[in-house]
């Protein structure tokens, strides 16, 4: 069986910095941080007014944050809320629970979080950890699905 219009649900290729560079934008990263801005940023947010220039911002910034230890070395630099132009705590703080959530998971590369979400086990444990972090809800935790490329069908707000 195929759904109309299934090539825009797949990822979208991306260059070098992890920047998908298709005209159809898509809503996969190859860069934990990416990953990690955008899930918390897209709350109650335009994604393509908002968003994702602030993912992109931060992508070109911060080509090497595409590890969580490196996503980390920046963060511990307090200079995020520059980055991507964010000067509100509460999202800067959600980022960096979502972070010690992926550190303490020893989720280094966007490869693991697949691997890690792709396992029933882990997932679930994964899932339980992000979902204690303050507004991360259920749709966050598909949304993080759709960030690394796995596929759930799960809800986006817009």
């Amino acid at each position: 069986m195929t759904i109309d219009n299934d090539d825009a649900n797949l990822p979208a290729q991306l260059d070098s910095h992890g920047v998908d560079d298709s005209a159809e934008v898509s809503r996969s990263w190859d860069h934990i941080g990416a990953i990690i801005v955008d899930a918390a940023l897209q709350r109650r947010q335009n994604y393509h007014a908002t968003v994702r220039p602030r993912v992109v911002a931060l992508i070109e910034a911060w080509p090497d944050a595409a590890t969580t230890s490196g996503f980390r070395r920046h963060l511990d630099t307090g200079t995020l809320s520059d980055v991507i132009d964010w000067p509100s705590p509460g999202r800067l703080a959600q980022v960096e629970d979502m972070t010690r959530v992926f550190e303490s998971q020893g989720i280094e590369t966007v490869a693991e979080l697949r691997g890690a979400l792709g396992d029933h086990a882990s997932r679930a444990v994964l899932r339980e950890a992000l979902g204690a972090v303050r507004h991360v809800s259920p749709k966050t935790l598909d949304y993080i699905d759709t960030l690394s490329g796995v596929s759930t069908g799960g809800a986006v707000e817009e």
